[in-house]
């Protein structure tokens, strides 16, 4: 055990020499490591005596736990100074311009989806979700739609095939999403207030119809609802998403299996140089269907119709969007076309706001 302050001036003196992590790694392993000398005399410590013992052992733990902090202090002298090292030698201008990078755009659905949930929320309406895939029942029968209408036959409605709900009858994929406001009512009950955005899919194809296209439509049930709370309600909508601050509305009669009464929903507007005007002028464009919730529908729903009545309407999304953003055909919404992306697409900070406004 002689020669152990000399041996702790040497490694000291040999770790403050060292000019790289490497070199410093190679005296941890010489004098720490298993066969190093620091550790070697740390296992003569078993052959000595007990009074030797109390003598060197303090005296090893102490030259070992300064050897491992000079190692430390060292380690991280080093890295320091390779740190210096780059920031000398790699450098960037932060003045030059930032590389053009792709951007994407959010879809005009995308947008004008958003754009319809602010609005309604702001009058107090919540959002509804359900499956694409629904029931025979769910779809047609529960909204009052007789075995015998024109759409649920295969040239309007899509049948699953080899599926088929619990009652036997096949499954489809939903061609509106009224099915959303039978769950809804099945599982809130009444009073209620909703809308249900979402994919619909109906067997047609030209320049303003395609296979799957989406639609939202609304529901609102309470003691003493009204068509004059539809026609406010409607009213306050076109107002908001055409950004307009007056507008007409005419309500036409009309038949729907779900509504009594039923009418169909036509704004004021003008064509004027090919340029949609909305709340003016001498032309009626038809935007949505409506009317009140029929009894049969709410007795579907497990909701007492002597005791409720609501209102329900639904439009296409697609079509609004074609109208305010002057869209001449629904098809290329699902083309996928890059130009007509960039063209029609929306920016990510585009967010509707009724505050700030709705379009760009």
């Amino acid at each position: 055990m002689d020669g152990l302050v000399e041996l702790k001036a040497v490694v000291l003196k040999r770790i403050l020499e060292a000019v790289n992590q490497e070199g410093l790694e190679n005296l941890r392993v010489e004098f720490l490591g298993k066969k190093g000398e620091i550790s070697l005399k740390m296992r003569e410590l078993g052959s000595m005596s007990s009074e030797d013992r109390m003598i060197f052992g303090p005296l090893l733990n102490s030259i070992k736990d300064e050897v491992n902090l000079a190692l430390l202090a060292k380690r991280a002298g080093l890295d320091d100074l390779a740190l210096d090292e780059r920031l000398r030698t790699e450098w960037l201008d932060v003045t030059i311009p930032a590389r053009i990078r792709a951007t994407g755009s959010i879809h005009p659905v995308s947008q004008v989806i958003d754009e319809v949930t602010e609005i309604f929320s702001d009058m107090g309406f919540s959002v509804a979700e359900g499956p694409q895939i629904e029931s025979d029942w769910y779809n047609f029968d529960a909204l009052n739609i007789p075995s015998h209408h024109p759409a649920r036959g295969e040239m309007d409605t899509f049948y699953m095939a080899n599926s088929k709900s619990a009652n036997g009858a096949p499954n489809v994929l939903r061609t509106h999403t009224s099915p959303v406001q039978i769950r809804s009512m099945q599982s809130l009950g009444a009073p209620i207030r909703i809308i249900c955005p979402g994919r619909v899919y109906r067997a047609d194809y030209d320049q303003t119809h395609t296979p799957m296209f989406h639609q939202v439509e609304g529901l609102a049930l309470g003691k003493d609802v009204s068509m004059a709370n539809l026609k406010w309600v409607l009213e306050e909508f076109v107002k908001a998403f055409f950004e307009v601050n007056d507008v007409e509305l005419r309500f036409r009669a009309s038949h729907f299996p779900f509504t009594e009464p039923s009418a169909e929903v036509d704004i004021r507007c003008s064509w004027a140089n090919g340029q949609l005007r909305i709340g003016e002028g001498d032309d009626w464009l038809e935007i949505l269907g409506s009317g009140m919730v029929h009894p049969k529908v709410l007795e579907a729903s497990g909701i007492n119709p002597n005791k409720w009545q609501g209102f329900a309407f639904g439009m296409g999304i697609d079509r609004i969007a074609m109208l305010k953003y002057g869209i001449p055909d629904l098809r290329a919404f699902f083309d996928s076309d890059l130009r007509w992306l960039r063209h029609y697409g929306f920016s990510c900070l585009d967010q509707p706001r009724l505050s700030a406004g709705l379009s760009r």
